[in-house]
């Protein structure tokens, strides 16, 4: 018995079909189990077939042929879960329902995908990807005993909820704690009631059924170790994290589909967020601040996803960033002074680059003695002055109505009477409410924006302007810019997985309509080493900022000789 699942090649759901005999037809003949329409599509396509050894599929000299993996085929097999099937304008992928095929075709994925990352590792310049040691090599023994463990979870799980519902448990009117308690107490009845093998751990099959339950199931793990900064749920039973800059697949998995939507629900219902088919994706938070995004069918074709960017518990100072190797000592002064002498800061970079973790170190510099507002999409920074506003957007509701937009929290926090206004991020409109604060008396603001270049942060700040809707010339927006921006500090994450603060540039004016840059502090690449990390040094390129010279007129005390040209200062 197996399934086979239908697509159209741009991904849209045909159907489902189970095939509870040994051989399956598709075509289009009427005759057929699996009916295909299309002229590409003859009336006898193609014939799938599970023995012993496998799912099998044969081309019945059809017209058009048979695709597997986009390379024509006669007869392919065993299919595994990740092989494509292409008959005419349509995708086929086939999953067998006995546990034994079943564990094969597991295996052979695992085996696909860790085939796919050491290609990816040996064609790269670096192992920037680098399979775990448990998915490098799986048993059929190992895999079988996971699945079985993963049954008993599903029926423990069930049994729980049946046992709830009976005695009538409100689980809205109980603590964490005490919901964590009593369900604890109801798994072990229901364990010990049940003729569980022994080659199963009742302790640990009791602790993933209540994080299941009452948390995040299998992530909770993932989430406790320290060094795992990042986990992508791509299915119920594929998971990866990022651990010191790499990419590992995890053995654990979720039971269903069920259970992920789950987990994505206790994320966002306790901060007022909402995912459901009319809105099928969502930002949130952990409890510790953690970064959560999540897509859910419709729109993910594979199921539920969930990709956590985990935060470090310690709060993190520029010292960590020198230890860490993301700058140097002279550019950690610097960029002290500037903020504490309210010099208004970008932070550029790309996805995942370190922009948020270098907003909180800067932000940290911010006197006690001066009033914060900051604006975010999905709360993230983590500031401890004493006079401190966070203020947070708001989606729509069910209606579509009510929602907050980043834009009208800036417009509104300028009536909060701010020091400085810290944005999170910009990404649209909010930048030209943005550059107003910055220019009328809110000196010392900081945000963060996508670019990879110093350079390419001027043009995306043109372009966010423009998103506002305000028909503004070219050259009026630059001046808006050239007046508020005084430093731009770019921020890389390198094949490596090593983050590091590759430019510092001072905005020194408008020279007929081009914005002036001028960098003062730069990372310069030098090669890898042996083991595939970065080498390189950090320098400052001998230029004085402009501000520099209003300081020392002032009698403010500054170290002019971290401007020195040298290495590793």
């Amino acid at each position: 018995m197996f399934n086979v699942i239908v697509n159209t090649a741009k991904g849209t759901k045909v159907g489902e079909f189970q095939c509870i005999h040994p051989t399956c037809q598709i075509g289009k003949d009427n005759t057929q189990l699996i009916q295909l329409r299309g002229f590409k599509v003859s009336k006898h396509h193609a014939t799938l077939h599970q023995d012993d050894s496998g799912i099998f599929v044969t081309d019945n000299q059809s017209r058009t042929g048979l695709k597997v993996n986009d390379l024509k085929e006669l007869k392919f097999g065993p299919l595994s879960l990740t092989d494509k099937i292409q008959i005419g304008d349509y995708v086929i992928k086939v999953q067998s329902s006995d546990p034994v095929n079943n564990v094969n075709s597991k295996l052979s994925t695992a085996a696909q995908i860790n085939q796919d990352i050491e290609h990816y590792s040996d064609t790269e310049e670096t192992d920037s990807f680098s399979p775990s040691e448990s998915s490098t090599l799986i048993s059929q023994e190992v895999l079988q005993n996971i699945q079985i463990k993963n049954e008993w979870r599903r029926k423990v799980h069930s049994e729980l909820l049946k046992l709830m519902d009976l005695r009538r448990v409100n689980v809205n009117e109980m603590s964490d704690d005490e919901l964590r308690t009593q369900s604890g107490s109801l798994i072990e009845q229901i364990v010990a009631g049940m003729d569980i093998p022994a080659n199963i751990d009742i302790t640990s099959l009791t602790k993933e059924v209540l994080d299941e339950t009452v948390g995040l199931g299998p992530l909770e793990a993932l989430i406790a170790d320290p060094d795992v900064t990042e986990i992508m749920v791509n299915s119920h039973d594929q998971i990866f994290y990022e651990k010191a800059g790499k990419l590992y697949l995890s053995d654990i998995a979720f039971s269903d589909d069920q259970a992920v939507l789950g987990a994505i629900e206790r994320i966002v219902t306790p901060i007022g967020r909402r995912i459901d088919e009319s809105s099928p994706m969502v930002d949130a938070r952990l409890k510790d601040g953690s970064r959560v995004n999540a897509v859910i069918p419709p729109l993910a074709l594979k199921g539920p996803c969930i990709t956590i960017r985990k935060f470090m518990q310690k709060r993190l100072n520029c010292n960590d960033l020198v230890s860490f190797g993301s700058m140097n000592n002279a550019m950690a002064v610097f960029l002290e002074m500037a903020v504490t002498q309210k010099r208004n800061i970008v932070i550029s970079g790309g996805t995942g680059s370190g922009k948020t973790t270098l907003l909180n170190v800067l932000s940290s510099f911010i006197p006690d003695n001066e009033r914060i507002v900051t604006v975010e999409d999905a709360a993230e920074l983590q500031l401890y002055q004493p006079n401190l506003v966070s203020l947070e957007a708001r989606p729509p509701n069910q209606e579509g109505k009510g929602a907050v937009e980043i834009r009208d929290l800036v417009k509104n926090c300028l009536r909060m009477r701010p020091d400085r206004v810290v944005i999170g991020e910009c990404r649209g409109g909010e930048a030209l409410d943005m550059l107003q604060a910055m220019n009328t008396g809110h000196d010392g603001s900081l945000t963060t924006a996508h670019s990879n270049s110093p350079r390419d942060c001027i043009s995306r700040l043109e372009v966010m302007v423009m998103m506002a809707g305000m028909d503004l010339p070219v050259l009026a927006i630059r001046e808006q810019i050239t007046s508020a921006v005084n430093i731009i500090v770019q921020q890389s994450r390198f094949s490596d997985g090593s983050r590091r603060v590759t430019s510092i540039c001072e905005v020194t004016g408008l020279e007929g309509s081009v914005v002036q840059l001028s960098e003062i502090f730069k990372f310069q690449q030098t090669g890898f080493n042996a083991e595939g990390k970065v080498e390189g040094f950090y320098t400052a390129t001998g230029t004085v900022p402009e501000f520099y010279e209003q300081l020392q007129k002032r009698g403010v005390k500054i170290k002019l000789d971290i401007f020195d040209t040298g290495k590793d200062q």
